[in-house]
C-alpha cells in the first residue's frame, strides 16, 4: 500500500523553494497549470526518474527555506521527481536535521556526545531549554557530536530562510543545485542549477547559556567561530607534510594555496599518468585513514580496471565519529587541498565526475569548499579542459542531514541516490558497482589529502615516515581532560603517551578512549600503545579514525557508557535485527546495572557479552559489529561496575 497526502498542497514558498533547485515545472503532471497538451499525454516520468538523486538536496531547499517539511511539500517534491511517496517519506524521516512536524524556523542543537558532557553538556541543555521557552520562537535538540570536541561544550544554531544580508565567507550557502560542468557521457549532472538560498546559522563553541541564547535569537549577528588553526596547536610548523598550511595559508586565496605548493602534485600526476600514479600511491603504502585501513593503491587500481563506464570518485566526508574533527580543520583550514586531492584521484581513476559527500553540521566547511571548487573551475583548475591537460573533472557537494550511518560507504551512495542512507549488502564491492551501479572510488578526507605529499615527496621517501607497516603522517584527534585539545601530527609510531604529552594531559587520569565510540577503552597504565594499526590491534584496541578522547576521574563512566549506548541506538538504521535489537537490548541493560549490583548486575553483563557477540557477528555493516567494543572494553580493562 502506498502511502498518499490526501489534500494538502505546497504554500508558494516551499514551492518557490523546490524550482529554485530544480527549475520551474514543465506540465501539470509535475505540477505547473494544466494545459491542452497535458490532457493529451504525460510527460515527465522517465526523465524526472532519473532526477532521483535530487530528493536529499530537495529535502534541503525545503528545510533551509521554511524549517520543516510539510506533507504538501513532500509531495510536490515526488511529484516533480516521480518519486513514490511512501519512499520520499522514508528518506525525509530518516535524517535528524529534517522534520516532517512543524518546528520554530530557529532549531539550536546542543551537543551531548561525549566531549561534550564530560565538559557539562547536560546543565548547558537544562538551562538553555529552562530560559527558552515556547515563546522564544527556538526549538532546543540534543544533538549528537557536532564534531567541535576541542571546544567543549558546543551548539550550533540554524535559522530557516533567507538570510537579511549578503552572504559572508563564513555564512552557509546551499549549493544543492548542479554545480555546472558536467562530465561529457556520464548522465548525472543533467539539470538546473539552483540559485544559492541562503540561511543563518551560528556555531557557538565553547558555550555557555548566555551565548547559545544569543546563538539562538539571532544567529546573523552572532560573532564569527575561531578560525581553524586555533585547533591546530602545532600551526606554524612547517615540517608537517598535511597541516603546515593550516594557520599560514589564506584558505579563500588559489594564490596563496598555490604560492605556497598547491597544484604541484597535480601538475607531477598529470607527467606521471594514471597507472604511475596509482603505483605511487601503492609504493607509499598509504591505506584508509577512516577506520577501516583498506590499502589505497589497490581500491584505485580496482576502480580504474573495470571496462564499464563511467566511474565516479566519492569523497567521504560525513565525520560523524564523536570525537572525530580533523576531517573538519583540514576542509576548513586548507579546502583547495581537498580539491586538488579529488581531481588526482579522479584522474587515476578514470573519473569524470566527484561528489563531495558533507556533513550538514559543517556551515563554515561548506562555505569553503563551495568558494574554492567556483575558484578552481574559473581558473581552469576544474571543468572540461584541467590545466589544459585535456582532462575532464568536476566536483558536486552534497550536503548530509544527521545520519552517521552514512558514513558506510555504501550507505553514502544511497544518499546521494536519494535512497535511505542504509547499508547494502555486499558482493558486488564498490569498485565494481557503487555509485549509480558504476565503478566508484570511495575515500575519507584524511586519505586523499595524504596523496599531495606522496606525489610531491615521493613514494620511497612517504614510505619512510612512519613503520614499515603503517606508513606516513597520522591525524589524531585529542580532546577531553587536556590542556591543549586540538588535531595533532605525528608519524605513525608515536605512542599514546607522546600524543597525550603533547596535549597536556591533566592529573588523575581515568581511561583514554581510543578510536571513538566504535574503538575501545585503555588505561592510564598502557600509554606505550604505540599508534599503528597493528600496535593498536596487538594491544586488543583499535586506531579507527584517530580519535583519542582523555577523561579524568570526575567524568562518571558509567554516564559515558550510557550515552554511547544511546548513541548506537539513536544512529541504528534499522535495517538488520542484530543491531536493530541489540542496540536497544544493550542500553537497557546498562539502565539496568547503574541500580544493581552483585550477581543481578552480573547476569546483565552477561546479557551484555551475549548481544554485542551477536551484534559483532551478524550484523551487516560496522556500526553493528563495533557497538559493543567500547562497552566490552570498559567493563574489562577498566572494571567499569566493579
Amino acid at each position: 500500500m502506498d502511502l498518499r497526502f490526501g489534500d494538502s498542497k505546497p504554500t508558494d514558498e516551499e514551492r518557490a523553494a523546490v524550482d529554485a533547485l530544480l527549475g520551474p515545472p514543465e506540465s501539470s503532471w509535475e505540477g505547473a497549470d494544466r494545459s491542452d497538451a497535458d490532457l493529451r499525454w504525460a510527460r515527465g516520468g522517465r526523465e524526472a526518474r532519473d532526477r532521483r538523486d535530487q530528493l536529499l538536496p530537495a529535502l534541503h531547499a525545503l528545510n533551509d527555506r521554511v524549517g520543516w517539511i510539510s506533507e504538501g511539500a513532500l509531495d510536490y517534491v515526488c511529484r516533480r521527481l516521480t518519486v513514490p511517496p511512501a519512499e520520499a517519506y522514508g528518506v525525509a524521516t530518516f535524517y535528524a536535521m529534517f522534520s516532517v512536524r512543524p518546528r520554530p524556523a530557529t532549531v539550536l542543537y546542543v551537543c551531548t556526545d561525549l566531549a561534550c558532557t564530560a565538559a557539562g553538556a547536560s546543565e548547558l541543555c537544562a538551562a538553555v531549554e529552562a530560559r527558552l521557552g515556547p515563546e522564544s520562537g527556538v526549538k532546543v535538540e540534543r544533538s549528537p557530536c557536532l564534531g567541535l570536541c576541542e571546544r567543549a561544550p558546543a551548539c550550533l544554531a540554524i535559522r530557516a530562510g533567507e538570510s537579511a544580508r549578503p552572504a559572508l565567507e563564513d555564512e552557509a550557502v546551499q549549493v544543492e543545485g548542479r554545480s555546472g560542468g558536467a562530465a561529457p557521457g556520464d548522465g548525472k549532472g543533467k539539470g538546473r542549477r539552483g540559485r544559492n538560498t541562503l540561511h543563518a546559522t551560528a556555531v557557538c563553541a565553547p558555550a555557555t547559556p548566555d551565548r547559545a541564547i544569543a546563538a539562538a535569537t539571532a544567529p546573523e549577528t552572532a560573532p564569527a567561530e575561531p578560525a581553524p588553526e586555533t585547533a591546530v596547536p602545532q600551526t606554524g610548523t612547517p615540517a608537517l607534510p598535511l597541516l603546515h598550511r593550516i594557520g599560514t595559508v589564506d584558505p579563500t586565496s588559489l594564490d596563496d594555496y598555490r604560492a605556497h605548493g598547491g597544484y604541484t602534485a597535480l601538475r607531477r600526476a598529470f607527467a606521471l599518468g594514471p597507472a604511475a600514479v596509482i603505483r605511487e600511491v601503492t609504493d607509499a603504502g598509504l591505506v584508509g585513514r577512516g577506520g577501516a585501513a583498506f590499502p589505497t593503491g589497490r581500491k584505485w587500481q580496482a576502480t580504474a580496471a573495470q571496462p564499464d563506464h563511467p566511474h565516479y570518485l566519492v569523497c567521504n566526508a560525513d565525520e560523524s565519529e564523536p570525537g572525530t574533527f580533523k576531517d573538519r580543520v583540514l576542509m576548513e583550514g586548507d579546502p583547495y587541498a581537498l580539491v586538488e586531492a579529488m581531481t588526482i584521484a579522479a584522474y587515476a581513476t578514470g573519473a569524470h565526475r566527484g561528489y563531495l559527500y558533507l556533513r550538514g553540521e559543517y556551515p563554515r566547511a561548506l562555505a569553503r569548499l563551495t568558494h574554492a571548487i567556483e575558484q578552481a573551475r574559473t581558473r581552469g583548475l576544474l571543468g572540461d579542459d584541467v590545466l589544459g591537460q585535456g582532462y575532464a573533472f568536476d566536483i558536486e557537494i552534497r550536503r548530509g542531514a544527521g545520519a552517521y550511518i552514512c558514513g558506510e560507504e555504501t550507505a553514502l551512495f544511497n544518499s546521494i541516490e536519494g535512497h535511505r542512507g542504509e547499508p547494502r549488502s555486499k558482493p558486488p564491492f564498490p569498485v565494481e558497482k557503487g555509485l549509480f551501479g558504476k565503478p566508484t572510488v570511495e575515500n575519507n578526507v584524511e586519505t586523499l589529502v595524504n596523496v599531495l605529499p606522496i606525489l610531491t615527496m615521493g613514494a620511497e621517501a612517504y614510505a619512510a615516515i612512519g613503520t614499515p607497516t603503517s606508513t606516513g603522517p597520522k591525524l589524531f584527534c585529542v580532546s577531553g581532560s587536556v590542556a591543549r585539545p586540538g588535531v595533532y601530527e605525528l608519524p605513525f609510531g608515536a605512542t599514546l603517551g607522546d600524543v597525550l604529552a603533547l596535549a597536556g594531559v591533566r592529573d588523575n587520569l581515568r581511561a583514554v578512549l581510543l578510536g571513538g565510540v566504535a574503538g575501545g577503552f585503555v588505561r592510564p597504565d598502557e600509554l606505550d600503545i604505540p599508534l599503528t594499526f597493528e600496535g593498536t590491534r596487538e594491544a586488543g584496541t583499535t586506531l579507527g579514525s584517530g580519535v583519542v578522547m582523555a577523561f579524568d576521574d570526575t567524568v562518571p563512566l558509567p554516564r559515558l557508557l550510557l550515552r554511547i549506548a544511546e548513541f548506537f541506538r539513536d544512529e541504528s538504521c534499522g535495517q538488520c535485527v542484530p543491531c536493530r535489537v541489540g542496540t536497544v537490548r544493550q542500553e537497557e541493560a546498562l539502565h539496568r546495572i547503574a541500580d544493581r549490583t552483585g550477581a543481578a548486575a552480573a547476569d546483565d553483563i552477561a546479557l551484555l557479552r551475549e548481544v554485542g557477540r551477536a551484534m559483532r557477528d551478524a550484523s551487516i555493516c560496522g556500526l553493528g559489529q563495533t557497538a559493543w567494543n567500547a562497552v566490552e572494553s570498559a567493563i574489562d580493562r577498566l572494571g567499569a561496575y566493579e
